[in-house]
C-alpha cells in the first residue's frame, strides 16, 4: 500500500480509501443493495490487512448502521490510532425541521451521535455532505470549529458543491481565523471529469486534498455497458449520472480494449487512470467484495503510457455541469 499527505495537512492516508456506504443493515434507509454486517466485515478486515487505513461513510449511510458496522470492525481489527476514520454530516437523520441541515444545533447533535455509533470519541476527517443554502456559511463554519476544538474531529473537509461554493469557504474560515477544510470529496472518473475546470484546479492552488467518489463510475467502467447489477438495478441516485448518448458508453468501451490489451481488469485501468491524476489524494471504493478491493489495489502499480491516456481520455465529450 500506498501513502501520503492529505492536502497540505502533516495527516498521512492509504491511496485507497474503503468507501463505506455498501455497508449497512439492507432493511434500513433505504439502499436494499447494500452489504449487512455478516457480509461486511470480512472486506473491512481484508481492507485492513492490505494496508488501506482510510475509512470514508456518512451518518446517513443506511440510517447509521454503516458507521455502526465500521465502528465494530475498526474496534475488533485494528487499533484506532492506526486508522482514519472520515464521516459525514447534513442528510436526513430523522423527521422534522432540525433534522437535517448543516446548523449549529444539527452539527454538534449529529457529530455526538456519530461518535456514538462508531464507538471512538473523535473522528480524524469529519465532512460537510452537502452544502447548505438554507444556513448562514458562517454558522456552519465556526460550528464546524468548535467541534475541532472540542476534540470531537481532527480536521474538517467538504463533498460535492460548486467551485465558488468552496472558494467562499475557505475564504470565510481564513478570515475569521477557523478551522478549514483540507478536503473535498467529489464527483470525478474517466465519465465525469467536469471537475477538472474549476473545483480540481481551485483544490490544487489552495492545497486540498481530493477524495474522488464513484472512481469506478457506479461500475460502469467495469463491465459491458447493458450489464446489470443489483445496485444499478434499485440505485436511484445512480441511474442518471451517466448517458449512453454522451459519449459515456465509448469511453467505457475504450477502458475495456486496454484492459483487454493489458491482460488486466478494467476496474484496474480505469483506478490507473484516475490514481495518476495530480489533484487526486484518495479515490473512495465502495467494495462490495475483497475481488473489488484488490483490483483497486494492484491498480497503484499499473502505470499507463501516454497513448493508452490518449486512447482513455479521447471519446470524452462536455457533460452539463452539476455541483455533485
Amino acid at each position: 500500500m500506498e501513502y501520503t499527505r492529505l492536502g497540505r495537512t502533516g495527516l498521512q492516508v492509504s491511496r485507497i480509501a474503503l468507501g463505506c456506504m455498501t455497508f449497512g443493515e439492507p432493511q434500513r434507509g433505504g439502499h436494499p443493495w447494500t452489504l449487512p454486517e455478516q457480509q461486511s466485515r470480512p472486506i473491512i478486515r481484508h481492507a485492513l490487512e492490505q494496508g488501506v487505513t482510510f475509512l470514508d461513510t456518512a451518518n446517513v449511510y443506511s440510517d447509521g448502521s454503516s458507521e455502526e458496522i465500521v465502528g465494530r470492525a475498526v474496534k475488533d481489527f485494528a487499533r484506532r490510532e492506526d486508522v482514519v476514520i472520515a464521516t459525514k454530516v447534513h442528510g436526513r437523520m430523522r423527521p422534522g425541521p432540525n433534522g437535517a441541515g448543516l446548523s449549529r444545533r444539527a452539527i454538534m447533535t449529529e457529530i455526538d451521535a456519530s461518535l456514538r455509533r462508531l464507538q471512538t470519541d473523535h473522528v480524524d476527517l469529519y465532512q460537510i455532505h452537502r452544502f447548505d443554502p438554507e444556513t448562514p456559511l458562517e454558522e456552519t463554519l465556526e460550528a464546524l470549529h468548535d467541534v475541532v476544538k472540542a476534540g470531537k474531529a481532527r480536521y474538517l473537509g467538504a463533498s460535492s458543491m460548486w467551485a465558488w461554493q468552496f472558494a467562499s469557504a475557505l475564504h470565510t474560515a481564513d478570515r475569521h481565523g477557523w478551522t478549514r477544510f483540507v478536503s473535498m470529496q467529489d464527483h470525478y472518473n474517466l465519465l465525469f471529469r467536469e471537475k477538472e475546470a474549476e473545483m480540481l484546479p481551485l483544490c490544487e492552488a489552495e492545497g486540498v486534498g481530493v477524495l474522488p467518489w464513484s472512481p469506478l463510475a457506479r461500475g460502469r467502467l467495469t463491465r459491458d455497458w447493458d450489464a446489470a447489477t443489483d445496485r444499478s438495478a434499485s440505485d436511484e441516485f445512480g441511474r442518471d449520472l451517466y448517458d449512453p448518448e454522451a459519449g459515456d458508453r465509448d469511453v467505457a468501451a475504450a477502458v475495456a480494449d486496454v484492459a483487454r490489451e493489458r491482460g488486466t481488469a478494467r476496474a484496474r485501468v480505469a483506478m490507473s487512470w484516475l490514481l495518476s491524476r495530480s489533484s487526486v489524494t484518495a479515490p473512495i471504493v465502495g467494495a462490495r467484495t475483497v475481488e473489488h478491493l484488490d483490483d483497486a489495489i494492484a491498480a497503484l502499480e499499473l502505470v499507463l503510457d501516454d497513448d493508452e491516456v490518449r486512447r482513455l481520455e479521447q471519446p470524452y465529450r462536455p457533460h452539463a455541469a452539476r455541483a455533485f
